[in-house]
């Protein structure tokens, strides 16, 4: 489970740009030697090369999240779901199949409520709300067709202590 250093490196900038209000929220939309292409339509309307995403995005990254040796493409969207249906920031991961994009998961939840994402050795870190002004910075790795959950790298802490261990 590797990264392509340029996109690994791209990320973590973007990731730390992102939260410090420096950059946009796409950062680079499709830099690097990635097959996935963010092409932004209106604040609601993306397209990830030929899939269609009506919903804000907060974040793109790309990475092998599944340990098949290809890149997966990582979507952060704004959305209601059925078993959420406040908007919340959501985690949709794509893979390549006969050139097309194609989801992987489109998950409604982590563990907490998602503020946040990013991939750092093959896992993706999570930056999640636990309650009221508490957080936790979490990582998952892939099992099966999900997100699973691996450790917790810090728990039950403020905002600025889980943004800096988050970009570690």
């Amino acid at each position: 489970m590797r990264l392509k250093a340029v996109v690994a490196v791209a990320t973590g900038l973007v990731g730390l740009m992102g939260l410090m209000g420096l950059m946009g929220p796409m950062g680079l939309m499709g830099a690097g030697r990635t097959p996935y292409h963010l092409r932004k339509v209106n604040d609601s309307l993306y397209y990830l090369n030929d899939w269609r995403l009506p919903y804000p995005v907060y974040r793109f990254a790309t990475g092998d999240v599944d340990g098949d040796g290809s890149d997966d493409a990582l979507v952060g969207v704004v959305k209601p779901t059925r078993f959420h249906p406040e908007k919340g920031r959501r985690l949709f991961i794509f893979r390549q199949s006969g050139g097309k994009v194609r989801p992987l998961w489109l998950g409604s939840r982590l563990g907490g409520r998602l503020v946040d994402f990013r991939l750092k050795d093959g896992r993706i870190r999570s930056l999640e709300q636990t309650g009221p002004d508490r957080y936790m910075v979490a990582e998952y790795g892939w099992r099966d067709f999900c997100p699973e959950f691996r450790q917790y790298v810090v728990k039950d802490t403020d905002l600025t202590n889980a943004k800096n261990i988050f970009n570690l």
